[in-house]
């Protein structure tokens, strides 16, 4: 079924007027497509992003559809070619930073849907697109065809028979216009995702990008997916650093029916974790030195015993993001601070970053603490790795 099908239904299951939002809106919406086709203050959809590589840097495009700088010249054919096999309208190869290896997934009706709302809703926009950053002979793109040809399917999704309808929506929307795999599944040597589906036990087990580390989405609770997706707070957790984009653009938009869908398949994915890497053991007396910092700084508002306060203040015991294999996250909202996301559903709320109060020692002591008590176990942490983490923070 397509998304815009889907959509109706449950707009009208819900008693909600099928008027609030096109279908293609809807498929934009899904897609997140301005989370990287908007600039910082620039004009919807008119590009100008700026994506770091190993590479170099390269700007997201105009999708608008403006005849010169945009799309406005496409037909529906070169679009769906774009959108599936990365091909632009002139035959010059994109960068597989857009996800068209999961956009190849959707099917006809919902392509179409979203080539009509970038054609139809969105005013166009004479924005120039502005070249790469990386160098000649780096930039040549026909590389990209060999890297095609080894690692991009351009198939639609096909549906599982020995899966419910629900469990397939969901597969649909992660795997396809969701495009969750492009942030949460680690990449291989070529920059390419280690897995595309359910059938690579790689797939969504978390990866670090751009200076933050993507979760595990592998087998997450299904109402803990849904209200972090709906509202970037759970009863126990809350979003923090790039996924707070993602939701306030994109998912806190989906219906209920689409939410629970891919809570349901993530759900069902076998929680594998990668192999543990050798723990660090703790410095002498960091425990009681994380201690007396936690009760300073974090006790009021997360409790005495991490609990935190329901639906407001994440928990730190048992909380995914602290006891990940990789604490980058968990450092950088220490370091930084965080704002829950600003969604129709929810105020945002704020925690205020320490790295001004806190020096690397002091701060790896706190997060050791954190990962070693009240149930979690997962290994120390490093001076060395705030350091890193900071340095992040200052970028």
């Amino acid at each position: 079924m397509s998304l815009r099908s889907w959509y109706l239904l449950t707009l009208l299951a819900a008693g909600g007027s099928a008027q609030a939002m096109s279908a293609g809106e809807y498929v934009a919406k899904a897609g997140d497509c301005t989370a990287c086709h908007t600039a910082p203050g620039g004009a919807l959809l008119a590009g100008g992003m700026k994506f770091p590589t190993p590479l170099g840097a390269i700007y997201a495009t105009n999708i608008t559809p403006d005849k010169q700088h945009g799309i406005g010249a496409y037909s529906f054919d070169e679009f769906d070619r774009a959108m599936r096999q990365g091909i632009a309208k002139d035959g010059h190869r994109l960068y597989p930073a857009m996800p068209y290896t999961s956009y190849a997934k959707m099917n006809a009706a919902d392509m179409r849907a979203l080539y009509d709302y970038l054609m139809q809703e969105v005013p166009a926009q004479n924005a120039a697109n502005r070249a790469s950053d990386i160098s000649w002979p780096l930039s040549m793109r026909w590389p990209l065809a060999v890297w095609n040809q080894l690692f991009h399917d351009d198939a639609q999704y096909r549906p599982d028979s020995g899966q419910s309808a629900e469990w397939n929506r969901g597969a649909y929307l992660v795997q396809g216009a969701g495009h969750c795999g492009s942030c949460h599944t680690p990449r291989g040597w070529a920059m390419q995702e280690k897995g595309l589906d359910s059938k690579e036990p790689a797939f969504l087990s978390g990866a670090e990008l751009d200076g933050w580390f993507a979760s595990n989405l592998r087998g997450m609770p299904q109402e803990e997916v849904a209200a972090l997706l709906k509202t970037g707070r759970s009863r126990h957790a809350a979003v923090a650093g790039p996924m707070s984009e993602v939701v306030t653009h994109s998912t806190q938009y989906l219906t209920d029916g689409d939410l629970n869908a891919i809570a349901t398949y993530l759900h069902s994915l076998a929680a594998e974790k990668p192999p543990a890497e050798k723990a660090v053991a703790p410095v002498a007396g960091s425990q009681q030195a994380g201690q007396r910092t936690y009760a300073m700084y974090c006790s009021t508002c997360h409790g005495n015993k991490g609990e935190g306060s329901d639906n407001t203040i994440p928990a730190l015991a048992g909380n995914a993001t602290v006891t990940a294999d990789n604490p980058l996250t968990a450092l950088r909202v220490l370091l930084e601070g965080a704002q829950t996301p600003i969604t129709q559903q929810a105020t945002a709320i704020a925690m205020p970053g320490y790295g001004w109060a806190l020096n690397d020692r002091q701060a790896a002591d706190l997060m050791s603490y954190l990962r070693g008590s009240w149930g979690n176990q997962a290994g120390a942490v490093t001076a060395q790795q705030v350091q890193e983490a900071r340095k992040l923070a200052e970028k």
